[in-house]
Parts: C-alpha cells; structure tokens; sequence
C-alpha cells in the first residue's frame, strides 16, 4: 500500500473567513482530500470499499496550525500514512506554501460495517512488516 502523496490544492474563495483566510474547519477538507488521492493512487478508492460493506470512520482528528493560508494561494498537502493496525488506521499531515509550513495533522481512522459495528482493517491495509 502507497504511504505517501502529494497533492496541490488553490485555496477557492468561499474556502476563506471574511478576513481572507483559509477557515480553519477546511483544514480538515484538505486532509481527507489527501488521504482520499493517497488511496486512489495507491490503486484503492472509498467507493469500492463502501460497496463491499467498509466505512472508514474518523475516531480522532487534531491539527495544528502554525501560520494563515489565504485565498487564492497554491498550497501543496503531504499526506503520509503513518501507522495501520488491525484496528485502525493513522495518517499525518503537512499543509505547505512553498516550503514554508502552515499546518500540520494527525487523523485516526477506523473501519466499521453498515450497522457501526468496529471491523478490522483489511489485511491489504494493515502494515506488512
């Protein structure tokens, strides 16, 4: 399974807080777009798990911002997968303009079936070591 993506985001207007500034609830936007492009390029995607009876479920999400994204700017996302157990699944995050860093996060997610019954994560997902 891929570990690592990379994404370029343009922050869009309706993004923004009237002061200009990316919102701080889109953070969170940008990381699932991250981990959603790290599966898809990984050769998974959402939609199949979905069909075959898998939700992925957010347990724990933080962020930390360190300096403002604005509107109109290209930001480039790290998205890493930093640890998968048999019971859940852990990404990281790096939200950059240029090399300067703006935000970094951490979001723990596990999988559960039609009726929000925890699942273990698939075998395919968990780490190979």
């Amino acid at each position: 399974m891929l570990k690592h993506h990379e994404i370029e985001m343009r922050v869009r207007y309706d993004e923004c807080d009237p002061m200009g500034f990316l919102h701080h609830a889109n953070y969170f936007t940008y990381f699932e777009i991250g981990r959603t492009e790290l599966l898809r390029a990984g050769g998974g995607n959402y939609r199949d798990m979905e069909t075959d009876g898998m939700l992925i479920v957010v347990v724990k999400a933080e962020c930390r911002y360190h300096r403002p994204a604005r509107y109109d700017e290209v930001l480039r996302l790290v998205t890493t997968l930093d640890r998968v157990t048999q019971a859940k699944i852990e990404h990281k995050y790096e939200l950059f303009r240029g090399e300067e860093r703006l935000a970094t996060g951490h979001v723990t997610l596990a999988v559960v079936n039609r009726q929000g019954k925890v699942q273990p994560v698939p075998e395919w997902m968990q780490d190979q070591e």
